[in-house]
């Protein structure tokens, strides 16, 4: 299958859990009527973001994975024969708690999960109180529809994750994403903090000649004082812009993909072909000091 049809689903959330579970299986039926073949669900959507403070309370959102979300939008990808992305709040067990992602296929069948491996600790998003740094590796899920790799979030910063993704074999990456800006800052910085994130996504797609899909919140959270920008984006297969949402607005778009144009573009950059990989060993360290 060369065209595949991707769903975002960029939306706001409130205080409660099944509302916004609600709220995101509607847009996945809206997406699904609009041809949606993958469907990919913003970071932690069943909620909040909760990290903006260190509350013990919070872990009372998380569950079991495969679990009540899991179940739910197992039936809904069967029904509607979509591939759906969903990021949820992990209970492993007791005291053990990760930031994940889990996949459902088209017919309905749980392919599997991937924990975010890179934690943030900055003001506003206080996640390492939260979340055990990922320890299933990178991941990529073989669907009814395409190859792809998740990544999330904070995980969208480092091309390291993004070139072993690829590497594994991922003909797309997704980003579930939850970043916003504080509503104190100058439109200036605003402007630098959302090209940068663009940016560095759309270098992976280039690096790696993959598509990037990339799908964040919306909306003011934490009284006021956040704006998640939503601007969530996708990208061909070396980095140009096929979609791009509002910053101010819910949005359920559908984007059609040519996974063969991978091939073109790898072949006449070929990257992949050039990499020195007898050099690379410096990479695994912290810093390298004179």
């Amino acid at each position: 299958m060369s065209i595949v049809r991707v769903g975002l689903v960029q939306m706001t959330c409130s205080a409660s859990k099944e509302e916004n579970l609600n709220k995101a299986i509607a847009k996945v039926r809206e997406a699904a009527a609009k041809g949606a073949q993958i469907v990919c669900l913003q970071e932690l959507f069943t909620s909040l973001y909760f990290c903006d403070v260190e509350d013990y309370a919070n872990f009372e959102l998380a569950e079991t994975i495969p679990g009540p979300s899991t179940d739910v939008l197992s039936a809904v990808a069967k029904e509607l024969g979509v591939v759906i992305i969903a990021s949820l709040f992990e209970r492993r067990a007791q005291g053990l708690y990760h930031n994940t992602t889990a996949v459902l296929d088209a017919d309905g069948a749980y392919l599997g999960k991937y924990r975010k491996m890179h934690i943030p600790d900055d003001p506003a998003y206080y996640e390492k109180f939260y979340f055990t740094p990922g320890d299933l590796g990178y991941k990529v899920f073989k669907t009814r529809f395409a190859t792809f790799g998740v990544l999330i979030c904070w995980d969208q910063w480092y091309p390291e994750a993004a070139r072993i993704t690829a590497l594994m074999g991922a003909e797309i990456l997704f980003y579930p994403t939850a970043i916003g800006w504080a509503a104190s800052q100058d439109e200036a910085t605003n402007d630098e903090q959302y090209n940068a994130w663009q940016t560095i996504q759309r270098s992976h797609s280039v690096a790696n000649g993959i598509p990037v899909v990339s799908v964040n919140r919306v909306g003011y959270e934490q009284e006021g004082r956040m704006k998640f920008w939503g601007g969530s984006f996708v990208t061909n297969a070396f980095g140009r812009l096929l979609y791009k949402a509002p910053h101010e607005q819910e949005e359920v778009a559908v984007i059609d993909i040519d996974l063969k144009k991978a091939d073109t573009y790898r072949t006449h950059w070929p990257f992949l072909r050039d990499r020195r990989i007898d050099s690379y060993q410096p990479i695994t360290k912290r810093f390298i000091d004179e």
